[in-house]
């Protein structure tokens, strides 16, 4: 082939330095607890992150010296460790979120219905708080975004920096009236926003209802969503309005209580 028609070959994009390669292994490691699930060998975790053993081993090993993994020295499995814990506590009371569960109680006491309040993290939707958080070891829900109430939510009024729908990829099914198609999906937001609120009616599981709103900010991003969830023969089409009006009123004592007096929404 003469000179003139070669086609240049196209750039290789640089690689990651060692070192910020390496923090962003060992935070995708600590990602594969999040299903709460039994502790993990150094062969889970290079199975899970498409590594080798040695090099999960070893990542493992770092974060079990800073005391975010710790390991059990019969079956040398690994689990989350004390720091993690003492982090998440530092951040659920700097968030001001040890002052939502009080509020949460008084709406759920007044609809009837267990109250959550969640923030997105990547694709999910994570209770932090609420009747779905469980009392024996203070975890939450991590919910897909497209079929609840509260990732509608998140979507709809995204934060700064927050990706769009489209990076969601394949929409999973769990029931028959699960949204499954982007365009759908983004016709769903668009009448979210012109609600004001969203509603899941089955779309995650059978015979669930939710209904949720947001808790916005003064750039009108949804710092965190809040929801009640029942079953449509307790928060029927009848008590809807009454339920929203509540989790409204929620919402705004919410902002006063979680957000900077220069965040808040007029």
């Amino acid at each position: 082939m003469p000179e003139a028609d070669k086609v240049p070959a196209p750039p290789v994009p640089p690689s990651p330095p060692t070192g910020a390669q390496a923090v962003h292994r060992a935070l995708n490691l600590l990602h594969c607890f999040h299903d709460n699930g039994p502790d993990l060998s150094a062969s889970d975790l290079a199975r899970r992150m498409r590594l080798s053993v040695s090099t999960a081993h070893r990542l493992a090993r770092t974060l079990v010296s800073t005391g975010f993994l710790e390991q059990d020295t019969h079956t040398a499995r690994y689990r989350l460790g004390p720091t993690v814990a003492e982090l998440g506590q530092l951040t659920f009371h700097q968030r001001g979120l040890h002052l939502a569960g009080p509020e949460l109680d008084v709406l759920a006491r007044r609809t009837g219905a267990t109250a959550d309040l969640a923030i997105r993290s990547g694709p999910h939707a994570v209770i932090l708080v609420g009747g779905s958080v469980r009392p024996d070891d203070g975890l939450g829900l991590r919910r897909p975004l497209h079929s609840t109430a509260l990732g509608k939510v998140l979507l709809a009024w995204p934060g700064a920096g927050d990706p769009e729908p489209a990076s969601l990829g394949s929409l999973t099914a769990f029931t028959d009236r699960t949204i499954t198609e982007l365009h759908a999906l983004e016709e769903e937001l668009a009448g979210v926003r012109a609600a004001g609120h969203a509603l899941n009616d089955g779309e995650s599981a059978a015979g669930v209802r939710t209904l949720a709103v947001p808790v916005l900010d003064c750039a009108g991003q949804a710092r965190f969503a809040l929801a009640v969830r029942s079953t449509p023969d307790r928060l029927t089409s009848d008590r809807l309005p009454g339920a929203l009006a509540q989790a409204k009123t929620c919402a705004a004592a919410l902002t006063v209580l979680l957000l900077p007096p220069d965040q808040r929404a007029a």
